[in-house]
């Protein structure tokens, strides 16, 4: 949103002038660290009703971040100032609320804040492990290499997630169409369909007064499924949000056959590629630990590494302390042993995010290439059965008369 303004500067020099900004307290708020007395601010636009933003478009996807660390790991490389840097991306993005996000980190490195720190008041774009890398790199001088690694990190998380996303779209599309039919079907067909057996008189096949029972059954309490659904879902949703309750479905994500085990890769890959981007940026090992645990995105090992990291503390090694816990599998103990008695964590580290991210990848394919086909046999089966068992008595009534 754009805003007008008039305020007085350091030199009692009245000013005007325009500032982008997600609200108007924003625009304050960026104005006064420009230590400018402000005198007047209001929209500088007028919108249509088809022009006003909802809050859903505000919203900063992991892919704006994908693309912006790879543009300020490129600026850095070509020697820009940090300042000039963040205001040159703020007037390019088209993300109204990440220009926003980056004017104001602008604000604050022109007032002296490190970039660090200024990343740090804007959570819900750059996460812990984002703004902690980024603080490495400050203190080891290499912020350009730590940017670079944001970025091939957020490259590698971005393609694994989307290719996961992506690929569970088409079997959920026919989920809720096979849903949606045997829905229509048993409340608009099948009652039609079975007032006519009914009327006939003629002894009914079991299977049709199963079909027909159950017809009757949604046709009758179908608005209470729904509602028990909902607020089955709601309540599922209540109990996520809670950190027992998050635990809880945390466990059963790896828990369930097959699904599990795509997901413990999933997260497996997430901590190597995690601690090993870390480690190679120069954050210390426990520290390292610390934020990989509060970022993988799961209450389960999220509670590992917390453990891990105790242990570490205590004076054990990484790979003895990962051994006690039957989350970590054999191989990343045995891999994360030999790092360290090479002195290559890191990049063993690095190397096994690699293999768990194909495997994840591999493992989405296949699970798609089973879900569409039965999927697909699933619906025709069942629409076919309800047809079947309605239709059949029919065909042979007509035959008898």
């Amino acid at each position: 949103m754009l805003f007008k303004y008039r305020a007085i500067d350091q030199d009692s020099h009245e000013r005007e002038g325009t500032i982008e900004a997600l609200s108007q307290d924003v625009a304050v708020s960026a104005l006064q660290r420009r230590n400018l007395i402000i005198s007047s601010i209001e929209s500088g636009e007028k919108k249509s009703l088809l022009e006003f933003e909802l809050p859903f478009f505000k919203h900063i996807s992991n892919k704006d971040v994908v693309i912006l660390s790879r543009q300020i790991a490129t600026l850095f490389e070509a020697q820009v100032s940090a300042l000039r840097i963040f205001r040159l991306l703020a007037s390019e993005v088209d993300n109204k609320a990440l220009a926003s996000v980056l004017s104001e980190v602008a604000d604050d490195l022109q007032g002296g804040s490190p970039i660090s720190k200024a990343l740090a008041r804007h959570p819900k774009a750059f996460s812990a492990f984002y703004v902690n890398m980024v603080r490495a790199g400050e203190e080891s001088g290499k912020l350009s290499e730590t940017f670079g690694y944001l970025a091939d990190y957020l490259d590698r998380s971005y393609e694994v997630l989307s290719k996961a996303e992506n690929a569970l779209i088409y079997p959920i599309f026919v989920v809720c169409v096979f849903l949606g039919v045997m829905a229509l079907m048993l409340t608009l067909v099948i009652p039609k369909i079975s007032a006519v057996l009914l009327d006939s008189g003629q002894p009914i096949p079991f299977y049709t007064k199963l079909v027909v029972g159950l017809s009757s059954f949604f046709v009758n309490y179908g608005i209470f499924v729904l509602l028990l659904l909902v607020a089955g879902g709601f309540y599922l949703w209540r109990l996520g949000k809670t950190e027992a309750g998050k635990a809880v479905l945390d466990r059963l994500k790896i828990a369930v056959p097959y699904v599990g085990d795509l997901y413990k890769k999933l997260y497996l890959s997430r901590i190597a590629d995690n601690f090993s981007t870390m480690l190679l940026s120069g954050v210390a090992v426990i520290e390292a630990l610390d934020i990989t645990g509060a970022v993988v995105g799961n209450a389960a090992y999220s509670s590992v590494l917390g453990a891990v990291a105790s242990d570490v503390k205590g004076g054990s090694s990484i790979s003895d302390a990962l051994a006690r816990h039957a989350e970590i599998p054999g191989i990343m103990v045995a891999m994360v042993r030999v790092g360290e008695e090479t002195g290559e964590l890191g990049k063993i580290l690095t190397t096994l995010a690699k293999f768990y991210n194909r495997e994840v990848i591999n493992a989405v394919d296949t699970l798609v290439g089973l879900i569409e086909p039965i999927m697909i046999v699933l619906l025709g089966l069942g629409v076919g059965t309800l047809l079947a068992a309605v239709l059949l008595p029919i065909y042979n009534l007509a035959g008898a008369i």
